[in-house]
């Protein structure tokens, strides 16, 4: 039993210090994801040391990886101060409702988000994993849409966008060379008031597959950001948790704020194995956006629970 107690917890030692690393090698950061189950074995495990006597090293050793697991995904508990008071528009104030929703391409359930989109009817739309069997099968629900931007891939990277709000201007860009589109729009709101929409979806850490241009894809986009006049929502899979050095980063160089602080993980993929949840679909909005709510919907027949917004411009950004 000794023997056992003693593999496990060098192996959670060692995905703990592993995780501690800014490389981009895929098997490093993989071990972002999991912090809360490896927070919860450490926890267990702590306890099962304790009550059978194992060595004060060990329980020491478990104690610290329970405690800083537990401090990186602490600020997306229900125990941690929320970074945004949701409010209602005031009156007069046009209300935005976001839907974005990674369909997952071989998922034959048109319907479903056919469906919830109609029972949503959201103001802006952003799917990912979108073919050309996907732009086909929402042609009908998407027709009421004034701007519609289609790109369509068969790599699971393909993205469709559609807003009846005011665009300026909607478009697909490529922010690297990973020939992963992101979506740039200039919005207006129902009362006139301007913001930015930008759409992510990079590349995830899987074997052979490093993290660098998922991370220069995001770091890009915050630069975006930060440069901007109007408030700036985005949204996407971003394929990264949100307590991740790179999403971190991402959140402190846009000067994003994050809706989900203090609500809870809202673990959006996989919406099939409800153990194996991870927080990798994500919302940020600058300063100059009021979010009035923010939710998971439900499951669609993909393996990525939708994300679903209501929120109104307060008027131009302030630095």
């Amino acid at each position: 039993m000794d023997f056992l107690l003693w593999c496990l917890t060098l192996a959670i030692a060692g995905f703990t210090a592993l995780s501690l690393s800014t490389s981009t090698r895929w098997w490093i950061r993989m071990w972002d994801f999991p912090r809360l189950h490896i927070f919860v074995l450490a926890s267990l495990l702590v306890i099962a040391a304790a009550a059978l006597g194992a060595s004060t090293a060990m329980i020491l050793i478990l104690a610290a990886c329970a405690l800083y697991q537990g401090v990186k995904i602490y600020p997306f508990t229900r125990l941690a101060r929320p970074e945004i008071a949701f409010r209602e528009p005031d009156p007069g104030q046009g209300a935005v409702t976001l839907l974005a929703s990674n369909v997952e391409m071989e998922n034959t359930a048109h319907n479903e988000v056919a469906d919830l989109i109609a029972r949503t009817d959201p103001d802006v739309i952003l799917l990912m994993e979108t073919d050309e069997t996907w732009a086909l099968a929402l042609q009908g629900v998407l027709q009421p849409y004034s701007t519609v931007v289609s790109h369509t891939l068969s790599n699971h990277y393909g993205m469709i966008f559609a807003t009846r709000l005011a665009a300026h201007s909607a478009k697909t860009v490529f922010l690297t060379d990973d020939q992963t589109p992101v979506l740039l729009a200039d919005l207006k709101a129902p009362d006139g008031r301007p913001f930015h929409f930008i759409g992510l979806h990079p590349r995830p850490p899987v074997p052979g597959e490093d993290t660098d241009e998922r991370d220069a894809q995001i770091r890009t986009a915050a630069t975006l950001t930060r440069h901007s006049d109007h408030p700036v929502v985005v949204m996407g899979d971003f394929n990264d948790v949100a307590w991740s050095w790179s999403t971190t980063r991402f959140k402190h160089h846009g000067r994003f704020l994050d809706p989900r602080i203090g609500r809870g993980l809202m673990s959006s993929f996989d919406a099939r194995h409800p153990i194996l949840r991870f927080p990798i679909d994500q919302m940020y909005v600058t300063r100059g956006i009021r979010i009035a709510s923010y939710d998971l919907c439900n499951g669609i027949g993909s393996d990525h629970f939708p994300l679903k917004a209501r929120i109104s411009i307060d008027g131009p950004r302030r630095g």
